[in-house]
């Protein structure tokens, strides 16, 4: 029964934030990678999505350990980073339990992520795969048109953009870009020195991520 009772607070408090106003927050983590680079990233996206959409954002950065119960508050959080990550086992417990009752993880390789979310993403589901999920799949088209999956806003060993999930009971719970990079694009024209077509495209696909999420 306990059980029970504090997965339906969980529930309770995902879809209760999307009604009041919804937040992106940004995943800390440990291990030496720079979780916290660009911070405009989710501002400048939060106010795209309310300006193109009818879902009602609170445009500001927040962060939030990993592991930590606060995770809970957020159905949307965002993993970035160049670098390494460690997830401890409790850790990945938490993480877990937030993704099997509905939390979606978006995760961008801002490069050098790759190798380490891999592995780390194993001690969270051992039975799982990621797969890249095909150009037809509807994340790429609710909103906006992106007819060839991820869209490459951000060069990095000149290798095609790919977008991998990780699904639980048909849903898609984590998502990952790899050689994309749409984050960057998020971020303040002055950060990256992207062309603006580059950032309207990378903004239209957060946009698409966003609704995905919390439609599905």
């Amino acid at each position: 029964m306990q059980k029970f009772i504090f997965y339906l607070l969980i529930a309770i408090t995902l879809s209760g934030q999307v009604k009041t106003g919804f937040q992106i927050a940004r995943l800390k983590y440990n291990g030496g990678g720079d979780w916290y680079n660009d911070p405009s990233a989710e501002v400048n996206l939060l106010n795209f999505v309310s300006e193109h959409t009818n879902i009602k954002t609170i445009p500001g950065y927040k962060f939030v350990e990993l592991g930590s119960s606060e995770m809970f508050s957020y159905p949307f959080l965002f993993l970035t980073g160049h670098g390494n990550i460690v997830i401890s086992s409790d850790e990945a417990e938490k993480l877990r339990t937030y993704l099997n009752n509905g939390g979606f993880l978006y995760v961008d390789d801002d490069y050098g992520l790759d190798n380490a979310f891999r592995r780390e993403i194993r001690k969270v589901f051992p039975d799982k795969d990621l797969v890249e999920l095909p150009f037809d799949y509807g994340l790429y088209h609710c909103l906006f048109k992106f007819n060839y999956g991820p869209p490459k806003t951000h060069e990095h060993d000149n290798k095609p953009p790919q977008g991998f999930g990780i699904f639980i009971d048909g849903r898609l719970a984590v998502y990952y870009t790899y050689e994309s990079n749409p984050s960057d694009g998020w971020t303040d024209a002055r950060v990256h020195n992207t062309p603006q077509d580059k950032r309207e495209e990378a903004l239209k696909f957060g946009a698409n991520i966003v609704v995905w999420a919390l439609s599905n």
